[in-house]
């Protein structure tokens, strides 16, 4: 008897031991991702300096027709014809529909999953092994359908939060695609400005050769008077040869830049041989929005995509914590089993199974705290990426509004040199041809005409271009709405999303 007693005793003891080990392993496995942690946090726009350089002066966000300032059709049709055509564009929203598709897969798993098997087996069974007589040693055809279902419990969120960073991914998709977008429009925009200055800089070159072709005549002129010899003429001759070579130049740039813009259209380069000549206007008045600073971030599709990429890590990191815990998954089947046709439908041929399974990770090599540790990592390098593109988007605004105010100021003063140069050189050929002044004053003049009219047109051309490069810093007319659709339901994740878990 106290035998037995001793026995039993040990019995328990061993018990407990074993159940406090579990227990014990348990809590090691909770624990196991202690100390790692990341405590980087998105910027805030608010935290920069940018009154001085970014001033608030009362001006309006551009909206997505931005280039109809500019009063050029044209330019409105080849941008609605690019949104149509183009294979970058094409790429972006295959990149979104992935992006949909994965996220649908990762709703599959917070959900029950239910299957539907059925299959027919001939076997020849033996018969010195486990099936007794008459099975064994016969062909039998079996028979069986059965009907499963599984669900994952999820107690730790795991299956919630994989949902919730592929959502986050499909926003920061959908970004990206306005991104690809508003940097076509972009393109295509300076492009076409690109083209209206190469006529504008040609109108200029055949202007010169008409000059050119008329101090070649006064020389001419001279030379038959005794005022002028052949150095003379051979000068005029090769000057007027070389404005001849700039025209052919400009005309060769001028086609280069039809190709260019039917690629950005996505069309062949015979497309481009059909644009005409541009006709683009000034432009809206430059003035900055209000708040700017704050609102860019919702403003600029690029910080929105960024945005979102922390967003989807911050729940990954959730996800790889959950890791960590215990999986229970519940599982069911029934169905029917039976050698033949003839017994598949009996109340005998009946099978079903039902029970739990519980997966709990206790030694793992370190795999785990790995993959959570990569998770930070990528959460980091997010947060960097996010604070490094607000302050490029900052830097953009502040730089394309400085250069366009610098473009106003030299403005007003080319103008007045070409002016001057234009009066100079009509005064020099006047005295050229009534022999009160010698070819290299005429020269001179004709070449500080030429470079004052040049460097008007580049910096009309100039401004606008940076006019086009400032909408598109301030977003080109995107809104960022994907924080206030219903669609993200209780996947949804915070709008400024920082540190999930310390």
């Amino acid at each position: 008897m106290n035998k037995q007693t001793y026995q039993t005793g040990s019995a328990s003891r061993v018990m407990k031991l074993g159940v406090s080990v579990i227990f014990a392993a348990v809590l090691s496995a909770c624990a196991n991702y202690a100390g790692i942690h990341s405590d980087k946090q998105m910027a805030k726009p608010q935290q920069y300096e940018t009154t001085q350089s970014v001033p608030a002066e009362s001006g309006h966000w551009p909206s997505a027709d931005w280039a109809d300032q500019f009063g050029d059709a044209q330019l409105k049709a080849l941008l609605a014809e690019a949104l149509e055509g183009s294979p970058t564009l094409e790429q972006a929203r295959a990149r979104v529909a992935q992006a949909q598709a994965f996220s649908e897969t990762a709703k599959a798993s917070t959900l029950p999953r239910v299957d539907a098997d059925y299959s027919i087996t001939r076997q020849q069974y033996s018969g010195t092994a486990l099936v007794p007589q008459p099975i064994g040693g016969s062909w039998q055809t079996e028979n069986k359908g059965l009907l499963t279902a599984s669900y994952d419990l999820d107690l730790w969120g795991k299956n919630r939060e994989a949902l919730k960073a592929a959502v986050s991914q499909v926003e920061a998709s959908q970004a990206d695609a306005e991104v690809v977008k508003l940097t076509l429009n972009t393109s295509i925009a300076r492009t076409y400005n690109q083209f209206a200055r190469l006529y504008a800089l040609r109108d200029i070159a055949q202007q010169e050769v008409a000059r050119r072709e008329q101090i070649d005549r006064i020389t001419a002129g001279r030379i038959a008077t005794g005022l002028d010899t052949e150095v003379e003429r051979k000068t005029a001759q090769a000057n007027l040869a070389t404005s001849r070579a700039n025209l052919a130049a400009l005309d060769g740039s001028i086609l280069t830049t039809r190709y260019q813009l039917a690629a950005l259209l996505g069309a062949g380069p015979d497309r481009g041989l059909s644009i005409e000549r541009p006709a683009l206007g000034v432009g809206d008045e430059v003035r900055l929005p209000d708040n700017l600073p704050a609102d860019l971030v919702s403003r600029r599709p690029d910080i929105v995509a960024a945005r979102w990429r922390v967003d989807a890590l911050t729940h990954e990191v959730k996800e790889a914590k959950a890791e960590f815990y215990p999986d229970i998954n519940l599982s069911a089947a029934m169905g029917l089993d039976a050698f033949g046709f003839g017994r598949l439908l009996t109340a005998a041929s009946r099978t079903g199974s039902a029970g739990a399974a519980i997966h709990l990770p206790i030694f793992d090599g370190g795999e785990l705290r790995a993959q959570l540790k990569g998770r930070y990592a990528e959460f980091d390098y997010a947060v960097a990426g996010y604070n490094q593109t607000l302050i490029t988007a900052l830097s953009e605004v502040a730089t394309q509004l400085a250069q366009i105010r610098s473009s106003d100021v030299q403005l007003v003063d080319a103008q007045a040199a070409q002016e001057a140069a234009q009066s100079a050189d009509q005064l020099a050929i006047t005295q050229y041809k009534a022999g009160l002044t010698n070819q290299l004053t005429v020269l001179n003049a004709d070449m500080n005409a030429l470079n004052a009219d040049q460097a008007v047109a580049d910096l009309k051309m100039d401004r606008r271009d940076r006019q086009i490069a400032l909408a598109s810093a301030l977003g080109g007319g995107y809104v960022d709405t994907s924080k206030d659709e219903t669609r993200r339901a209780d996947a949804a994740a915070p709008s400024n999303p920082v540190v999930a878990a310390r």
